[in-house]
C-alpha cells in the first residue's frame, strides 16, 4: 500500500533513501533547509572529502546508482604517510587492487539529487526549515526561508535524515523516554586546497589519501577529478599546535614551513584560503530511541560521528540499505520494521563511533611511528595466511561485510596477538620468522 513519506533534509542519506522509497512504490517528499546547490552552487569551505568503500556501494548497487557514482571517483589504494622532512612511505589498504574511493561531497550530492529525481513521486523542496512537528497528527510544520512563511504538511512516515544538528532529533528530544549524549571534540578542522599543476597534473601521488601525522594534530589530502587535492588540517582548538596559535598571515607560514614544509610551495594561496574558510568543530551524537510513533531518525541524525574512519557517509548509506532489507522481511509492516531497524543499527551506530574516535588516534600519531608500523605490516601478513579466520582490523571494517560491531570485538579480540607478538625481544629483526606465523596459528586456532 502506498505511503506518503515526509524527508527531512536532502543530503547524501537523505536522497538515497528517497530513492529506494520510491522504489517500493512510494510517494516522497524531500525538505531542505538550504536552497537547491545545483542552482546556488554547494558551499565549500567546510566539506571534508568523502571516501566511498565497500558498504557504500553496496548501497549504491542495490538501488542501481553505482555505475553513475563510479565516473567521479578516484581510487586511492593506501595511505601516503609524510614525515617532518618530506619523506613519504605508502602503506596499502588492503589486499593488491583493494581501494577506497575519494568523491566530492558537493559532486556526490548533486548527482543523488538529480538521480533520485528520476524516481516516480520524488519531489525535493528546498529552502524549507523544519519548524514543528506534532507527533500525534503526522504533522511537519515547513517555515520558506525566502519569505518566512510557514506550511503544515501531513505524512504516514517521517524520516530525519537532516545531519548532526538534526531538527527532527531536536523535536524527539521533548518526547518520553528520549536519551542524547552530544561531545564537542576538543579539536577542529579547517579545509585547504592543492591546485592542480601547470599542465593540470595532480602534483602528488594520485591514488593515495595522503597523511602528516604530527602527534597531536595532523593533515590530509584527497585527490579530486580537477586535479586538485583537498586538503584538510585537523588540530586541537587550544594549546601547542592548534588553532588557537595561528593569528595572522605570519603565524600561518611558520606553522606550515615548521610541520608540512613539504606541502608548503604547493599551496600558493596557504594563508589566504586558510583565513578564508572557517575552523569547523566535530561532535559526536548517541541517542536512542531513534523512532517515536511513525518518525524516525537515520544517518547522522542517529548516530553523528567523527570522519577519521571514512565511514560517516557509509553508515548512513548502510542504513538505509538495511531498513531496506527489513522491509522486504517483514512484508512493509511499518512499526515492526522501524522498531526492528533502530534495534539493529543502533549498536553499529556506537561501535562506528568509538572506532573512529580511536582512528584518529591511529592517523594523527600512530601511523608515524615506526612501531606501529611494524605491528601493521605483521597484522597483514597474518591476515594474508589465515583469511578470512584472520582479518586486518581495518579490513574487517571497510572491506567487509561483518557488522561494525563485530569487526569491533574481533578487532579487540586480535589486538591480544598483536600485543604478545610485539612483546616478542628483537621483533624488528625476527618479525618474519616462522615462531611468528606459529604462535598466530596457535591463537587462531583456540580464538
Amino acid at each position: 500500500m502506498q505511503k506518503n513519506i515526509s524527508i527531512v533534509g536532502a543530503g547524501l542519506v537523505g536522497s538515497l533513501l528517497a530513492c529506494y522509497l520510491s522504489k517500493r512504490g512510494h510517494k516522497v517528499n524531500v525538505y531542505e533547509r538550504r536552497p537547491d546547490m545545483r542552482k546556488a552552487g554547494y558551499v565549500g569551505g567546510r566539506s571534508i572529502n568523502l571516501a566511498l568503500s565497500y558498504r557504500g556501494w553496496k548501497a549504491l548497487k542495490r538501488i542501481g546508482l553505482d555505475e553513475a557514482v563510479s565516473k567521479m571517483v578516484i581510487p586511492m589504494h593506501g595511505r601516503m604517510i609524510h614525515d617532518r622532512a618530506g619523506n613519504t612511505q605508502l602503506t596499502p589498504y588492503g589486499k593488491d587492487g583493494q581501494a577506497i574511493f575519494s568523491v566530492s561531497r558537493g559532486d556526490l550530492n548533486r548527482l543523488m539529487v538529480e538521480e533520485a529525481e528520476k524516481f516516480a513521486d520524488v519531489n525535493f523542496h528546498f529552502d524549507h526549515r523544519c519548524a514543528a512537528i506534532d507527533f500525534d497528527k503526522n504533522n511537519i510544520s515547513f517555515r520558506k526561508e525566502e519569505d518566512g512563511d510557514v506550511t503544515v504538511q501531513n505524512a504516514d512516515i517521517i524520516f530525519g535524515a537532516d545531519g548532526a544538528f538534526s531538527e527532527v532529533r531536536y523535536k524527539m528530544q521533548t518526547t518520553p523516554g528520549f536519551n542524547l549524549h552530544q561531545q564537542y571534540e576538543p579539536y577542529g578542522y579547517k579545509e585547504l586546497h592543492i591546485p592542480p599543476g601547470a599542465m593540470g597534473e595532480h602534483q602528488m601521488e594520485k591514488n593515495a589519501l595522503h597523511i602528516w601525522p604530527r602527534g597531536s594534530f595532523m593533515m590530509i589530502a584527497l585527490p579530486n577529478l580537477d586535479g586538485s587535492f583537498t586538503v584538510t588540517l585537523f588540530a586541537p582548538l587550544q594549546g601547542e599546535g592548534s588553532f588557537g596559535s595561528i593569528h595572522n598571515a605570519a603565524d600561518v607560514q611558520a606553522y606550515f614551513i615548521e610541520h608540512f614544509p613539504d606541502a608548503v610551495p604547493l599551496m600558493p594561496e596557504l594563508a589566504k584560503t586558510y583565513f578564508d574558510n572557517p575552523t569547523s568543530s566535530l561532535v559526536t551524537i548517541r541517542c536512542f530511541p531513534w523512532v517515536y510513533k511513525n518518525a524516525a531518525l537515520i544517518g547522522d541524525a542517529a548516530h553523528a560521528i567523527v570522519p577519521f574512519y571514512g565511514q560517516g557517509m557509509i553508515c548512513g548509506f548502510e542504513d538505509v540499505k538495511e531498513l531496506d532489507e527489513i522491509l522486504d522481511a517483514t512484508n512493509e509492516d511499518w512499526p515492526v520494521a522501524l522498531d526492528k531497524y533502530q534495534h539493529q543499527r543502533k549498536p553499529n551506530g556506537d561501535a562506528i563511533l568509538d572506532l573512529a574516535l580511536h582512528n584518529y588516534v591511529e592517523m594523527r600519531d600512530l601511523s608515524g611511528r615506526k612501531d606501529f608500523q611494524l605491528r601493521t605490516q605483521i597484522e597483514k601478513k597474518i591476515a594474508d595466511h589465515f583469511s578470512p579466520r584472520f582479518m586486518t582490523h581495518y579490513s574487517m571494517v571497510v572491506f567487509s561485510d561483518l557488522s561494525y560491531n563485530e569487526a569491533k570485538l574481533r578487532g579487540e579480540k586480535q589486538n591480544e596477538l598483536l600485543d604478545k607478538i610485539m612483546a616478542i625481544p628483537d621483533i624488528e629483526n625476527r618479525w618474519q620468522n616462522e615462531e611468528v606465523m606459529k604462535m598466530a596459528e596457535d591463537w587462531i586456532n583456540n580464538n
